[in-house]
């Protein structure tokens, strides 16, 4: 019961659906930077769905990972807290950015 690299299906399956979520995720708010009207809606859409995409992809990866490994693998942790902090900030920072901007 173990995948072609020597992963365990109970971490399989788990990972691969956690990979399609973090892929669909991040296809619909590259749908929504091209659906929408104005910067303020297109600058929403990306970020929640870039962030929550990489967490699910970092999320199977950990996962897997730690299946191979034998112990908990935690580096990527460290990724997910910084994609997660810096990508909301990055946007709020745009966003008052382009308010200001346009105040002028």
């Amino acid at each position: 019961m173990s995948g072609a690299a020597g992963v365990p299906l109970w971490a399989a399956l788990p990972a691969a659906f956690l990979l399609v979520c973090g892929g669909l995720l991040t296809v619909l708010g590259s749908l929504g930077l091209l659906r929408l009207k104005d910067f303020y809606a297109r600058i929403h859409a990306p970020t929640m769905g870039g962030t929550l995409g990489t967490g699910c992809v970092l999320i199977a990866s950990m996962l897997v990972s730690s299946a191979v490994a034998g112990r908990p693998v935690i580096h990527e942790l460290l990724i997910t807290l910084f994609i997660m902090l810096t990508s909301p900030v990055t946007a709020m920072l745009l966003m008052r950015a382009a308010m200001y901007r346009s105040r002028d």
